[in-house]
């Protein structure tokens, strides 16, 4: 996927025009979201957004540290309300499985794969996927134990491996929409015995 875009040096990394940038890091998302990693590089960017080569040139090294900065835009993890119980709390966080994916998921589920080799890539799915998630169910279990319940430091890192490994397996291997009542359940059978109710 990696496209070389500047010229040995050349200088990189200064956008001239806050717009333009935008509208590339824009069309970046709604591609890869649209055609998938493999069929993403500056030509079909160029393309969809009507913006000059010498315009991408200026700004990244390669396609790759491109759409590691619009990944950085993406935000498909939703601020959960305070439900009033640990069950509600965790049904509210996985209340996007209920739809299709949106553009940013889709954008995100593309490059899964490939950030196993990238390290921008990788960096991209840290700041858009795991540190919201993780900062997520860390307030879903500290609302719980503020509610009286004891959850050891053990308890709280498990829950919070396992949502993740469940956003990965939906955004890379089953992306089809849940059922309020399949959500329900996923959060009944997997992770509620992780944390006490009790």
């Amino acid at each position: 996927m990696t496209q070389e875009l500047g010229r040995p040096g050349a200088r990189l990394g200064r956008p001239r025009d806050a717009g333009l940038t935008d509208r590339l890091l824009t069309g970046a998302l709604d591609l890869v979201a649209e055609v998938g990693l493999d069929r993403f590089n500056a030509d079909a960017l160029v393309t969809a957004t009507g913006a000059g080569k010498a315009a991408v040139y200026r700004r990244w090294p390669n396609t790759e540290v491109l759409l590691a900065e619009a990944l950085r835009r993406c935000h498909p993890v939703p601020a959960v309300p305070d439900t009033g119980s640990l069950r509600g709390d965790l049904v509210a966080l996985l209340a996007p499985w209920t739809r299709a994916m949106d553009r940013d998921e889709r954008a995100l589920a593309a490059v899964v794969g490939q950030a196993r080799h990238s390290e921008e890539l990788r960096v991209g799915l840290q700041v858009a996927v795991v540190e919201p998630l993780d900062a997520a169910v860390t307030a879903v279990v500290d609302r719980h134990a503020a509610r009286g319940h004891r959850v050891s430091d053990r308890q709280g890192a498990l829950l919070r491996r396992l949502v993740l490994a469940l956003w990965w397996d939906r955004s890379a291997a089953d992306p089809a929409p849940r059922t309020a009542a399949e959500v329900g359940e996923l959060v009944d059978r997997v992770l509620l015995p992780v944390v006490p109710v009790g």
